[in-house]
């Protein structure tokens, strides 16, 4: 069994002693991997057509229902009221995102950063294809020497893991790359190891 599924079975176990319907989702999301709540987060940008980056609760009842997430009415409104602090009657769906990811220590989001950092040779806040041609050679992948897939087609593949499934566009934002190692992090007790595992992934 890989770290992965460990933590999707914990989150699943843990979702059914949730004290709170934030608690609930978030372990619900868990239950979906590693890019569960990087997807989730998708979800609400790719439906933000005004570009307002907030949600009704509506909204919020509709995202979680074309997510296929199974919580109650009442925990719905539990869920929005916790973060409608001001009574508006909507949520900042950036804020609502960073409650819901777990938290990662200061040395974690550090070296998350500094490996983002590498990746966005352009710095301009966005990976894109053109950024990982300048680390990765997909010229010697099985499938590009197979004729099967092009060297464009094996690095938007990989972008796509950061991404998530809702949609996959080739651009990676830092929030989608931390709400991925958030994840990541989830199922990664020590933070030595975690912070050698970038290294090593990243060759920081």
């Amino acid at each position: 069994m890989t770290r992965e599924d460990e933590m999707k079975e914990a989150a699943a176990a843990a979702a059914d002693e949730a004290e709170s319907g934030m608690d609930k989702l978030r372990c619900l999301l868990l239950t979906r991997g590693y890019n569960g709540i990087m997807q989730f987060g998708r979800l609400f940008r790719i439906s933000d057509d005004d570009g307002s980056h907030t949600l009704n609760q509506e909204e919020l009842t509709e995202a979680l229902n074309n997510f296929g997430l199974e919580l109650s009415e009442d925990e719905v409104t539990e869920i929005f009221s916790s973060m409608d602090e001001d009574g508006t009657g909507s949520v900042n769906y950036d804020e609502f995102l960073d409650k819901l990811r777990p938290e990662l220590t200061e040395d974690r989001t550090a070296i998350v950063l500094e490996a983002y950092d590498k990746l966005d040779q352009s710095g301009d806040g966005m990976v894109t294809l053109e950024d990982v041609k300048g680390h990765y050679d997909a010229s010697n992948h099985p499938k590009v020497l197979a004729g099967e897939m092009s060297e464009d087609d094996v690095l938007t593949k990989f972008l796509g893991r950061f991404e998530g499934t809702t949609k996959t566009d080739g651009q990676v934002t830092k929030e989608e790359f931390l709400e991925y190692y958030s994840g990541v992090s989830k199922s990664i007790d020590e933070d030595e190891y975690f912070v050698e595992m970038m290294k090593s992934a990243w060759k920081l």
